[in-house]
């Protein structure tokens, strides 16, 4: 990716629009899409978020806080700043909320009727609004921190990983030394999950590839492992683009498959629908964690949301009660709730990993659904292929001294990335558990765990009792979910396994 980039590109996937820094510290590079857009010269120099992060929902809860905020230049120790010139076009609010609906809505949405199954119709109507109130709320804390972080150290912009550090180094003296640790923490976390969606990804486009070629050649006697092998074969070249620019065709072809196959799938669950006492309210507490695990997976895209209100025209618009976020992720939970409620009232108990693998394989338009999806999830894992690349490479490349012997590393190290992402997808070929292990896994603490912890970092010792118990059950709930939601994914694989 080229320095001061000026890219653009349509995001596809949740999660995982950020923008890392290199060891160095001296450029910024911008691995998703997007988000690279130009500002007018006359704001160049100067910081773009001008917003009182205490709008709305926040005010009434944090008032200790809130004036901790607005004289945080003089009670908290500043760091050394580090503005950088930026040349960015600013984008709309109807932009932003078009790239926040593009980045959360992906693959989980296709596994929430799975998940419904596994809660139960009643339990899972109640699940997602309350998993979709609480991910926000964490959403809001990290902007608002950010809005801190920003102001102690002049950036510009700071992404998940910079704003962890800076509340580290800026915060209570005893964990300045782990700043960079907690950096790292971050970054390894990220790495983990966009791993888990690239290995999701594959398993999801073999077994829908699998379904259709099964049904028009069924003389193909092919395991899903061959599959996934084939999947590879064109992922390696797609991986090999390091310029975002070159894929923004593929995106935007991904992007046009994956809202084509959404529609059509609502025009098959719609039809002849059961009445909801065929259904049962409540699953099994065996399988409450796996519900858990999905639902994080799909509601996990807190490292877009900086990387968006940062090339917004109005970027005090992307937060309150009626802005971007809160309206964009009301539309995405809306739409995770309407496939995961009619898709499991649809097809109750026989419910698979994907939706799309129940659709009746006699119609010829639900076999082009899946092939539709296949090769928008092609195109997606491409993109988010270079969420762990630009952590990992910058300081990878710095042990190569020529121009050509990094070049031919990086080429080595793509094809390899790829690679561990299909041995692990072929060792996990099971789509609803391995969503579910990812989600509780390493979604649990980047949306769960981690932003509570950084607002109490941020304002300590000056925490309300309210925000102190609000963000301790929330720690909590995260780590519940995350012990219960991996335990319960891995003992699923075992049994599926030695079955």
């Amino acid at each position: 990716m080229s320095q001061g980039s000026q890219e653009s590109l349509d995001s596809h996937e949740k999660q995982p629009l950020l923008q890392q820094l290199s060891p160095e510290r001296t450029r910024v590079t911008e691995p998703l899409v997007c988000f690279s857009i130009n500002l007018p010269e006359a704001l160049e120099g100067q910081p773009i978020d001008s917003e009182d992060p205490f709008e709305a929902s926040h005010s009434s809860n944090i008032d200790d806080e809130e004036s901790l905020y607005h004289n945080d230049t003089s009670e908290r120790k500043m760091l050394p700043q580090e503005t950088q010139p930026q040349a960015h076009r600013p984008i709309s609010n109807c932009e932003t909320m078009v790239h926040l609906l593009k980045g959360n809505i992906g693959t989980g949405i296709f596994a929430m009727p799975d998940a419904f199954k596994n809660a139960g119709l009643l339990v899972g109507s109640i699940g997602v609004p309350l998993m979709a109130v609480i991910c926000v709320h964490c959403m809001h804390i990290l902007v608002k921190c950010a809005a801190v972080m920003k102001k102690r150290k002049g950036d510009h912009f700071m992404d998940y990983a910079d704003v962890v550090e800076t509340a580290c180094q800026t915060g209570p003296a005893k964990l300045v030394p782990y700043s960079n640790f907690a950096r790292k923490l971050i970054n390894l976390f990220l790495c983990v999950t966009q791993f888990g969606f690239c290995c999701v990804y594959i398993v999801f486009a073999a077994t829908n590839f699998e379904q259709v070629v099964a049904h028009y050649v069924p003389s193909v006697d092919l395991s899903i492992r061959s599959y996934m092998a084939i999947m590879t074969v064109f992922l390696i070249p797609l991986c090999l683009i390091r310029k975002l620019k070159y894929l923004s065709p593929v995106s935007l072809l991904a992007n046009i498959l994956q809202t084509s196959s959404l529609i059509l799938i609502f025009y098959y669950i719609l039809q002849d629908l059961p009445n909801v006492s065929t259904r049962p309210a409540f699953g099994s507490w065996k399988t409450l964690p796996l519900y858990f695990g999905t639902a994080v997976f799909a509601f996990e895209g807190i490292s877009l949301v900086l990387p968006l209100q940062k090339d917004m025209r109005t970027p005090k618009q992307f937060e309150g009660l009626t802005g971007v976020l809160n309206t964009g992720m009301v539309t995405v939970s809306a739409l995770y709730f309407a496939v995961g409620f009619y898709g499991y009232l649809k097809y109750g108990e026989v419910i698979k990993g994907s939706i799309t693998l129940n659709l009746p394989s006699e119609d010829l338009l639900a076999q082009l659904v899946k092939l539709m999806m296949v090769l928008a999830i092609l195109g997606s894992y491409a993109v988010q292929f270079y969420v762990p690349m630009e952590i990992i490479w910058p300081t990878l490349s710095t042990y190569f001294q020529t121009s050509r012997s990094q070049l031919i590393a990086e080429y080595t190290f793509r094809t390899v990335l790829v690679l561990v992402t299909f041995c692990l997808a072929a060792a996990i070929p099971k789509l609803d558990l391995f969503i579910s292990l990812v989600g509780a896994f390493s979604s649990s603490f980047l949306a769960l765990v981690f932003p509570p912890v950084l607002e109490l970092i941020t304002f300590w010792p000056n925490v309300g009792r309210w925000t102190l118990t609000k963000n301790s059950l929330i720690i909590v709930f995260g780590i519940i979910g995350f012990l219960a939601g991996t335990y319960a994914s891995v003992e699923s694989l075992v049994d599926a396994f030695s079955t």
